[in-house]
């Protein structure tokens, strides 16, 4: 049974101001401190950590991966396993932000991800999420919920602020190409590099196009991060443009069709205007 006092602040609004919408507009991405409470993120570690214990298939040692494979274990759609996740998946605190931030009446749920950076995780390199999802707009906005204070030990989200105007890049997935492409066009052309810590309760939002990167996690501590992906409530499925697109047309928009709004049971709209 999830506390009341919880649940309240899970689903209870949040009103950003008109600086904060403008900033992420320029940016394409924003960080925002005291969203939850320590009670709520503690909340969240617990069934979060529970199902990303029992879930987790990643079994080989650090030294046998590939870089993806050394930059956290991944979890996706958790929701979809507990009503605890779930209740925290379908924050209208969180949607109502998310929506705020893009400008639009509504979003709904791409998928859910937890992202934890084991101890002597590797880095994670630069890359634009968008690259993988089969949406028609750039109308898409990921929130990255540390479960924990994030110095710069632990590899906190880093944002190459307004880095989602440009197009050079988006046809490479995460790897160490995509990190070392990116790496110096990003800084050829004079991107802004945002790294900081995060907070207790501190809580960033970044559009699907914007490339960030994460570095190591040299703690003896896991990086534990719960990530929610929301879409515009009228997205609409396009042609999947490589592999990994086709891929998540299957897994994350069953039953959708190109050329019509992604509304599957896995993409619930959670929160709505009107």
């Amino acid at each position: 049974m999830i506390p009341a006092t919880i649940l309240q602040e899970l689903n209870e609004p949040m009103s950003l101001t008109s600086a904060q919408v403008d900033f992420f507009k320029e940016n394409g991405f924003i960080k925002i401190k005291h969203v939850f409470s320590k009670a709520v993120i503690d909340f969240i570690d617990e069934v979060v950590s529970a199902e990303v214990t029992r879930l987790n298939t990643q079994h080989l040692s650090m030294e046998d991966r590939d870089t993806y494979g050394k930059a956290f274990l991944q979890i996706m759609n958790i929701w979809r396993n507990s009503e605890e996740v779930k209740q925290v998946v379908f924050s209208k605190r969180l949607a109502k932000i998310a929506a705020d931030l893009l400008q639009v009446e509504g979003v709904r749920l791409y998928h859910d991800q937890a992202l934890y950076k084991e101890p002597s995780g590797g880095h994670t390199p630069w890359h634009a999420d968008q690259y993988y999802w089969p949406l028609s707009t750039d109308r898409t906005i990921t929130a990255w919920i540390p479960l924990q204070e994030t110095p710069f030990e632990l590899g906190p989200l880093e944002f190459s602020s307004g880095s989602f105007q440009l197009t050079e890049g988006r046809d490479k997935e995460i790897s160490d190409e995509s990190q070392n492409f990116l790496e110096a066009k990003l800084k050829e052309l004079g991107f802004n590099h945002v790294v900081e810590p995060f907070g207790l309760g501190e809580i960033s939002f970044h559009m699907g196009w914007l490339y960030h990167r994460a570095g190591p996690n040299v703690t003896d501590k896991m990086r534990k991060v719960m990530t929610m992906i929301y879409m515009d409530k009228d997205m609409e499925l396009k042609a999947p443009e490589n592999k990994n697109q086709q891929l998540d047309w299957i897994t994350w928009c069953p039953g959708a069709v190109i050329g019509e709004v992604v509304n599957s049971p896995i993409n619930p709209v959670l929160y709505s205007s009107n």
